[in-house]
């Protein structure tokens, strides 16, 4: 089993961002956190890095379902979804919830997580 849901896009960098950020929106997920790889690359290592994006994707409903099954389970949120440059074009790959849900033993999890991954696989088909 894989750990993640991905797809090489056409378009720009900046465009594919917006694009997901979008198609993120219209399964309900919200992008709490963006962490710019490539600037954190060159300030903190003065290395120049491909254009690299973690968005924080945060569905509230789902993550409050997730929160009160298992108490800890906010170590593992929010559902991460990076944008890369690749030489085939960009990538978008977003965490398969149903991978990383088997490392805890709690079986509530897996129907909070099924449906979450359906949601990321669409935003992901959508692009």
């Amino acid at each position: 089993m894989t750990y993640y849901i991905a797809k090489t896009v056409s378009g720009g960098f900046d465009d594919v961002i917006a694009r997901v950020t979008e198609a993120l929106k219209a399964e309900g997920f919200g992008v709490l956190t963006d962490i710019d790889v490539a600037a954190t690359m060159k300030k903190k290592l003065d290395v120049d890095f491909r254009p690299y994006r973690i968005l924080g994707a945060c569905n509230p409903q789902m993550a409050l379902k997730a929160l009160t099954a298992e108490s800890k389970i906010g170590v593992m949120l929010p559902c991460n979804v990076i944008v890369q440059q690749t030489d085939d074009g960009v990538e978008v790959a977003a965490v398969d919830p149903v991978a990383s849900m088997q490392a805890v033993d709690n079986p509530g999890l897996a129907e909070i997580a099924g449906p979450v991954k359906d949601a990321l696989k669409r935003v992901v088909e959508a692009l």
